[in-house]
């Protein structure tokens, strides 16, 4: 049993008024009230602290198996925790793709070693990610998935993606889509623009996202089927998003704090971490996806974390590959660039960390504080600032643009089923 003293509850619907003690009992919230005691119960005060729902990432990779070089299950987790996620959705391109029960199965078994986060393996929609032909879906869901994607590339084909969306509807799987056409981004390595020009990079143009998110909105409507539009990173693909809304189209969609907290201009320094998929775009799509988390075109923040070896990140920016770590330090982007920006309030960000993600996955135990609730928790001292250093991720990667960066909202402690995994 664990008793939190003197807790200052966050949720994505408002602050609760007061302070409260929450006492937590075999991973669940069995009571929220003011003066409580239980005997027996290990004691935590809060005092000075904000509580909030655990964090959950829709958007996670961990690399094993295949490239524990990168990335494992408990090097992910350890910094998911200390970034206070709680809940984390592992993509599947990974060594060999995470296309059958049997893949998914290790997944969940080494997690549950490593026993720090919920790890929810997101199975492949093809088999072995090539686009060629579907997976055994209900095998993936009997397995444990939730959804599936063939994150790092899209489906192009349009008859095999109508498939996959009734077949993923049939076995109660979210389908999760990378927008990009790669007949357009070609060999393309940041946003095109006359920022590339300058560079003299190739260019990877906004319309390679929009024609794939114009696309699949046209299948969801026909379908009726939901559809989720990963790392959104465009104005167009945000306004497609906003009209498929209001005319009742089942889309959701996320954006990564990288595409809402850097433009086309960071690349100007040649760093191999701000070389991300989709690309950083410019400024005028910086403040459009700001716009979508605001009005909620955008339903959730998802890290997109990608770790790289060093010696991937050393080549020159042309043959370096995508992709930048973000668990440890998503709440702080948001905190900077939408909180303290006057974008969101803090339990619209809340929202965005915790209850829409839950939602849109089916979690329906997890993103809230609340009696009968999974005790899924940080507890984050937000107005404490932090120097985000080189040598203090605990992921094994260390491809950030982030690195010297001042960011405000120190995660304390991370609670995940009842149980300390942080610090």
């Amino acid at each position: 049993m664990l008793l939190i003293k003197n807790a200052r509850i966050i949720n994505a619907s408002g602050e609760l008024p007061g302070l409260k003690d929450i006492l937590i009992e075999d991973g669940k919230i069995t009571r929220i009230s003011q003066g409580l005691a239980c005997d027996g119960a290990v004691v935590m005060d809060a005092a000075g602290k904000a509580v909030m729902p655990g964090f959950i990432d829709l958007h996670v990779h961990l690399r094993e198996p295949g490239r524990e070089d990168k990335e494992t299950i408990a090097s992910g987790s350890r910094a998911a925790v200390k970034g206070g996620f709680t809940s984390i959705f592992a993509m599947p391109n990974t060594t060999p793709a995470m296309d059958t029960a049997q893949v998914v199965q290790f997944v969940f078994d080494q997690a549950k070693k490593v026993g720090l986060v919920n790890v929810y393996p997101v199975g492949a929609i093809t088999k072995n990610r090539d686009g060629a032909q579907l997976t055994e879906m209900m095998d993936l869901r009997r397995a444990g998935c939730l959804a599936v994607t063939d994150d790092g590339k899209s489906v192009m084909n349009a008859g095999l993606m109508r498939r996959a969306m009734e077949y993923a509807g049939m076995a109660g799987l979210l389908v999760m889509q990378h927008c990009q056409d790669p007949s357009l981004t070609g060999a393309g390595v940041m946003n095109e623009s006359l920022v590339c020009t300058r560079l003299g990079l190739k260019g990877d143009p906004v319309v390679a996202e929009t024609v794939i998110v114009a696309r699949d909105i046209e299948l969801a409507h026909y379908l009726g089927t939901p559809i989720h539009f990963m790392h959104i990173s465009a104005a167009r693909s945000v306004e497609l998003i906003r009209r498929a809304k209001k005319e009742g189209i089942p889309v959701t969609a996320e954006a990564a704090p990288h595409h809402f907290s850097l433009s086309d201009e960071a690349v100007k320094g040649f760093d191999t971490a701000t070389k991300v998929a989709p690309p950083l775009r410019g400024m005028a799509d910086v403040v459009a996806v700001k716009e979508g988390l605001k009005d909620g075109t955008i339903d959730c923040i998802a890290t997109d974390h990608a770790p790289h070896t060093q010696e991937d990140k050393e080549l020159d920016f042309d043959a370096a590959p995508p992709g930048l770590i973000g668990l440890e330090t998503a709440f702080g982007l948001v905190m900077k660039e939408l909180v303290d920006a006057g974008i969101l309030t803090l339990p619209q960000a809340i929202d965005k960390l915790s209850f829409a993600p839950a939602r849109i996955a089916g979690l329906a135990d997890k993103g809230v504080i609340a009696e009968g609730k999974d005790a899924d928790m940080v507890i984050m001292d937000v107005e404490k600032e932090w120097l985000v250093r080189r040598d203090d991720f605990c992921s094994k990667s260390r491809n950030s643009p982030f690195i010297g960066w001042t960011l405000k909202g120190c995660v304390d402690t991370t609670i995940c089923g009842g149980k300390v995994v942080y610090p």
